[in-house]
């Protein structure tokens, strides 16, 4: 196996990733709140963990990647007061909350398909489980780590602390500091604590969602969908636990809370965050007019944008930098995206095509060579570093160079082995898509009919036909594609 590090955000620091189990991964990750339109900020998270899931594929690993939908308990404002995001959008709507539920999950797996997003193992629902979520709080009760109030449980912090437990690790929170910010909000008298936080709540007469539980009518805490699940299908302890930034505090560290009450161990071996997005330097947020929703970048038809950018643009943009750091979002960086996008999808196109030929004498250019084979690795040793893909990219353009060079006629393939040209072939494809997920785009109008205009084009070009040249010309320029008149042949690419 390729010596893969991540970046454990419980340790903060790089390490060597090593399974429970030999050649398999188990993989969780917070999969989305279905109250509304997936947001570019879901979709970087979600584009990251595909590019670790195909990674792990591709190097050899059989992965069990869960992902949960959000189906219920997610109340607005993130903490235990307030409706529910799900049952406030079936009131707006006028709908039931399922039909919200079918919609935007719906919505949500149309625009991860379009982004060629590869779909988890499981993808398990919080209404699914509620049957687990009420036996594990009412195990927490058992063992004094939870407790009823007035029809709600709640999660007991300082049992927890006292029992050994380290409430705020994962994030960097000081318990201290965290009782001082707290406000006095309504429902903190129901606890013991102001940090106690939600396993049950109790259904106002007005909630739409609700269930029969030991303590009454009511609805799950939207922390313990995920320690239920992950642990129902990976077990009391997995390899890698992911999610956005945002995530960190409260939603993880109370995973990791109720995980470790409840089953004595701590569940996630290695946690992974990705950062945020920014719009010209400035947080993305509804308030101030720069978020956009994948349709919005399709169509082009946002205030802030100049032009639409295909799925493979916006996919190819987000890999340019590691998913550590912080993404900004900018027409310029996104056109210079679709510019780098079409030159690799060009190379992609070209090295499906060439062939070493079978007659010919090698004669091998130490150089040359070398510059292949280091490219090569240095794409590996990109992905080994924390699944750097701005490093893998760079390394994928030498690659393009040499390319590029050979399919011109400047680089002979007698200056390399076939074996060094197999490699350079077979690297190429694989890490575009098989691990970055990245894809040739065709316009819909061209598919399948590239070849025959060619040809078309060629029978005209002799006759003298320049009209129809011309018009054929044309044809590919309205569809982002130009025609190639090369020395001895006729070919056609992205235009750049």
């Amino acid at each position: 196996m390729q010596p893969l590090k991540i970046y454990n955000t419980l340790s903060r620091e790089k390490e060597l990733f090593t399974p429970l189990h030999e050649n398999h991964v188990g993989l969780y990750v917070c999969g989305p709140t279905v109250y509304n339109y997936v947001h570019l900020g879901n979709l970087r998270t979600f584009t990251s963990f595909d590019i670790l899931n195909r990674y792990l594929l591709h190097i050899g690993y059989k992965v069990r990647y869960v992902r949960n939908i959000t189906d219920v308990g997610h109340l607005v404002g993130d903490g235990d007061e307030g409706e529910d995001k799900i049952g406030k959008m079936a009131k707006l709507e006028k709908l039931e909350p399922m039909e919200i539920v079918h919609r935007f999950t719906q919505d949500f797996h149309q625009v991860l398909e379009k982004f060629n997003v590869l779909p988890p193992s499981i993808e398990p629902t919080a209404t699914g489980h509620i049957v687990e979520q009420i036996e594990t709080t009412k195990s927490l009760i058992e063992k004094g780590l939870a407790y009823e109030s007035n029809g709600s449980v709640y999660f007991d912090i300082e049992t927890y602390n006292k029992n050994g437990g380290n409430y705020g690790h994962l994030s960097g929170r000081v318990i201290e500091d965290l009782l001082t910010e707290t406000r006095d909000l309504d429902g903190v008298g129901e606890k013991r604590n102001p940090l106690d936080f939600a396993l049950w709540k109790k259904a106002a007469p007005e909630h739409i969602m609700r269930w029969p539980s030991p303590w009454g009518e009511g609805f799950p805490g939207w922390h313990l969908e995920c320690t239920c699940m992950s642990h129902k299908y990976l077990g009391d302890t997995f390899d890698i636990h992911g999610g956005g930034m945002d995530l960190k505090f409260p939603h993880h560290e109370c995973e990791i809370a109720q995980a470790k009450a409840a089953y004595d161990r701590a569940p996630v071996r290695y946690w992974m965050h990705t950062n945020m997005l920014t719009v010209n330097g400035q947080k993305m947020s509804k308030s101030l007019g720069n978020s956009f929703l994948p349709a919005e970048l399709f169509a082009g038809n946002h205030p802030l944008l100049d032009q639409a950018y295909s799925p493979m643009t916006v996919r190819f943009f987000m890999l340019q930098s590691q998913y550590r750091s912080t993404l900004d979002f900018s027409n310029d960086a996104l056109k210079a995206a679709q510019k780098g996008y079409k030159k690799i999808a060009n190379g992609l196109r070209i090295i499906k095509k060439l062939a070493y030929p079978s007659d010919s004498t090698a004669n091998p250019d130490a150089a040359q060579e070398k510059e292949i084979n280091d490219a090569i690795q240095g794409c590996y040793d990109g992905m080994n570093d924390d699944l750097n893909t701005a490093v893998a990219i760079a390394h994928l353009f030498t690659l393009l160079k040499k390319i590029n060079s050979i399919y011109t006629g400047n680089l002979a393939f007698e200056s390399i082995s076939a074996e060094t040209f197999s490699n350079l072939k077979r690297s190429y494809i694989s890490i575009l898509e098989d691990v970055l997920g990245i894809k040739e785009e065709i316009p819909a109008e061209m598919n399948g009919l590239t070849e025959e205009l060619l040809q078309l084009y060629k029978g005209f070009k002799e006759s003298r036909q320049y009209d129809k040249v011309d018009e054929i010309r044309g044809a590919f320029k309205s569809a982002g594609l130009l025609i190639k008149d090369m020395k001895n042949s006729i070919d056609w690419g992205y235009e750049e």
